[in-house]
């Protein structure tokens, strides 16, 4: 069963900087979409691996893209350019980005996330703005839906949001 509230707790207990992003950070920003993982963004350097590990052994986190799946509490041993973490722990999948498409790197999402609250726990959450923008550049039906339905909740809340990028063959006013 998925507890993305416990990951996300036991991430910040741990003081691992951090910024939720794709579907999760769109539900906390009212959206109905329901996700299947929780993904956040992150740097990836030896120091967060450290903490990402310490915090996480209690959930016995493991590649998700291995076959077969390898523990995270010991591979990848060499942590250098690691961009990506693919995980599947006991509270569920969670996914560390240290690029988020449209934005950029975690420097740039945490520049402008909010700040949010789950149970007691501060946590920072990708701006709308910024969500809508990179679910409208990643560009999948799922996240065009998704960019969709945060628009209304952007207009609905007086949040300016630019307006969507065109779509590739077509011109801006079709």
């Amino acid at each position: 069963m998925e507890d993305f509230i416990r990951i996300l707790h036991t991430l910040a207990k741990a003081k691992i900087e951090f910024v939720v992003i794709g579907g999760f950070a769109a539900t906390l920003h009212g959206s109905t979409y329901v996700t299947r993982d929780v993904d956040i963004c992150a740097r990836l350097d030896d120091e967060t691996v450290k903490l990402l590990r310490s915090a996480l052994a209690e959930l016995r986190p493991l590649h998700r893209m291995t076959d077969p799946r390898l523990s995270f509490l010991v591979h990848p041993s060499f942590t250098a350019g690691l961009k990506n973490l693919y995980l599947q722990t006991d509270s569920g999948v969670l996914d560390v980005l240290t690029e988020v498409a449209g934005i950029g790197m975690f420097e740039e999402v945490a520049r402008h996330a909010e700040t949010g609250e789950i149970q007691g726990v501060p946590i920072r959450i990708i701006s709308l703005a910024d969500l809508i923008n990179c679910k409208e550049t990643v560009g999948r039906d799922k996240d065009l839906l998704v960019a969709k339905e945060l628009r209304a909740i952007a207009a609905l809340r007086g949040i300016p949001v630019p307006p969507p990028p065109a779509q590739p063959g077509k011109s801006a006013d079709t």
